[in-house]
C-alpha cells in the first residue's frame, strides 16, 4: 500500500509539532523595521543557529546559515526519484513588534472545556466573542499569557515544516524527490527578502506556511508600499510665533487626519484595501509619519498614493511657511498572476488538501508573506495555513489539531511532488 500522508497518525504528528513550537516561542526574536540591516534584530540569529543546528541533527548534510541570517537545507531525494521536480517550503524567524514579544510563555491547553480563559492584563479569550475558539471545546490549543503575543506567526509554520522533515528522515517507504527548506529574518518588516541568495533555490515550486486556520489556502496578496513624510515646519518662541511658527508637530498630526477612517484597516475586510499610519513623532521644527499602502491591485495603490500628495499640498497650505516631503517605496505586490502562469502549483496544492479530506477555500492575504517576493524572483509559492489566531496580539493562540493538518499537507505535498509532479 502506498504511504500517503492521509494513514499518519495524527497524534504522532503532534508529538512532532507541539514541543518544537514552545521550544521555538521563547526564543525572542521581535524584528525592528527601522533597522536597515538584515536581520534587523540579533534574536533571529538564536533560532536561525537553533534550526540550522537541529536540522544537522537530523542528518542532513546541505545546511547553510548565510551572513544575513536566511537558514538553507536541501534533502536529497529517495533512490529512483532524483530526477523529480523539487519543492520548497519556507517559514520566517521574526515575530511583529506591535506588541511585546519578549519571554513568551505559552499555556497548552488539553481538551478544553469550553470556558473563558483569563489572561494578564484584565484581558480573556472568550469563546462567546470568538467563533473559532468556541469550536475547539473538547479540542487542544495554546495561547499566550497576555503579557505578549505567542508568536505562532510564523514559529507554528517553521515547527510544521521540521516535524514534516523529522517523519520524512525517518520513513524512508514515503519516497520523495528533493526538498529544500528555507527560514527567512524579517518578514514582518516587508523588506521583501533582502540578500536572499536566489541562486540557491532549484525547486520549481516554494510554498509559505504562515496562513491562518484550517483549509484556508492562499495564492494573492496586497500590493504594498511604505510612505514616509516629513514635515518641515519653522520653531520660534511661542511668545513671538503670531504669523511665522509653523509646528511640524501639528502639520503631522493634520496630515494624519486627512486619512480616511472609511480606508483604514479596521474599518475594511476581503478585497477592501487601506491607509494604515504606523508611526507619527517629532517637535515644533520636523515631524514624520509612516503610512502603509495597501490594495490588491496596482490602480488602487496608485490613486491612494496620489491622495497623499494632494494631503501633502493641502497640509502645506494650512501652514504658511511649513513643507511636506514624500518618499514612496515599495515592498511587495500582489503575486496572484504569476502564480496562475503555473497551475500546477496550485493543482498539487488542492490535490494534496483534498487527498487528507481537508475541505479548503482560497482567499486573499489581507498583508503579505515572503512568497510575495520570491513569486516575483521566479518561484511561485502559495501560502498554507498554520493554525494560528489572533496574531500579533496578546491573545494569540494556534490550534493544536490544525498545526497536526498543517505538517501532514506539507507530507503530502512532498508524496505528490515525488511521484512526479503530478496532481492526479
Amino acid at each position: 500500500m502506498e504511504h500517503t500522508a492521509n494513514c499518519i497518525e495524527d497524534t504522532l504528528i503532534a508529538d512532532l509539532v507541539v514541543p518544537r513550537f514552545l521550544n521555538y516561542v521563547r526564543c525572542w526574536t521581535t524584528s525592528d523595521r527601522h533597522v536597515e540591516a538584515t536581520p534587523s534584530t540579533p534574536g533571529q540569529w538564536d533560532l536561525a543557529r537553533m534550526l540550522a543546528e537541529e536540522l544537522r541533527g537530523l542528518g542532513l548534510t546541505e545546511v547553510e546559515l548565510t551572513d544575513h541570517c536566511y537558514v538553507l537545507a536541501r534533502v536529497p531525494a529517495s533512490p529512483g526519484k532524483e530526477g523529480a521536480a523539487a519543492a520548497a517550503f519556507m517559514a520566517h524567524l521574526d515575530t511583529a513588534e506591535d506588541v511585546p514579544g519578549r519571554d513568551v510563555q505559552a499555556r497548552l491547553v488539553k481538551n478544553y472545556d469550553g470556558r473563558r480563559i483569563e489572561l494578564s492584563g484584565g484581558l480573556a479569550l472568550d469563546p462567546a466573542e470568538d467563533p473559532d475558539l468556541a469550536a475547539h471545546q473538547g479540542r487542544d490549543f495554546i495561547h499566550t499569557d497576555g503579557t505578549t503575543l505567542l508568536g505562532a506567526d510564523d514559529k507554528a509554520g517553521i515547527a510544521e515544516i521540521m516535524g514534516a522533515l523529522e517523519y520524512l528522515l525517518a520513513h524512508p517507504e514515503l519516497k520523495h524527490g528533493p526538498v529544500e527548506l528555507v527560514f527567512s529574518p524579517d518578514e514582518e518588516t516587508g523588506k521583501g527578502l533582502p540578500d536572499f541568495p536566489r541562486e540557491w533555490l532549484t525547486s520549481a515550486a516554494c510554498y509559505t506556511l504562515d496562513g491562518g486556520r484550517l483549509g484556508e489556502l492562499e495564492l494573492e496578496c496586497f500590493n504594498a508600499y511604505e510612505a514616509d513624510i516629513h514635515c518641515t515646519g519653522k520653531a520660534i518662541h511661542p511668545g513671538y510665533a503670531r504669523g511665522i511658527m509653523a509646528n511640524a508637530t501639528i502639520m503631522a498630526a493634520a496630515f494624519a487626519m486627512m486619512l480616511p477612517r472609511s480606508e483604514s484597516p479596521e474599518a475594511t475586510d476581503g478585497y477592501y484595501g487601506y491607509y494604515n499610519l504606523m508611526e507619527i513623532k517629532g517637535d515644533a521644527e520636523t515631524a514624520a509619519l509612516t503610512v502603509y499602502i495597501r490594495d490588491f491591485e496596482r490602480a488602487g495603490a496608485d490613486r491612494r498614493i496620489a491622495a497623499l500628495e494632494c494631503f501633502a499640498r493641502a497640509v502645506e497650505a494650512q501652514f504658511p511657511g511649513g513643507t511636506v516631503r514624500l518618499t514612496i517605496k515599495p515592498q511587495y505586490y500582489n503575486m496572484k498572476e504569476k502564480i496562475l502562469e503555473q497551475p500546477l502549483v496550485m493543482e498539487m496544492l488542492k490535490k494534496a488538501a483534498s487527498n487528507l479530506g481537508i475541505e479548503f477555500t482560497l482567499k486573499p492575504i489581507r498583508g503579505g508573506t515572503d512568497g510575495s517576493r520570491l513569486t516575483e524572483l521566479g518561484i511561485p509559492t502559495p501560502n498554507i495555513f498554520t493554525g494560528g489566531r489572533n496574531w500579533h496580539s496578546r491573545m494569540e493562540w494556534a490550534s493544536v489539531s490544525e498545526m497536526t493538518a498543517a505538517c501532514k499537507l506539507i507530507i503530502e505535498l512532498i508524496r505528490l511532488w515525488g511521484a512526479g509532479g503530478q496532481p492526479g
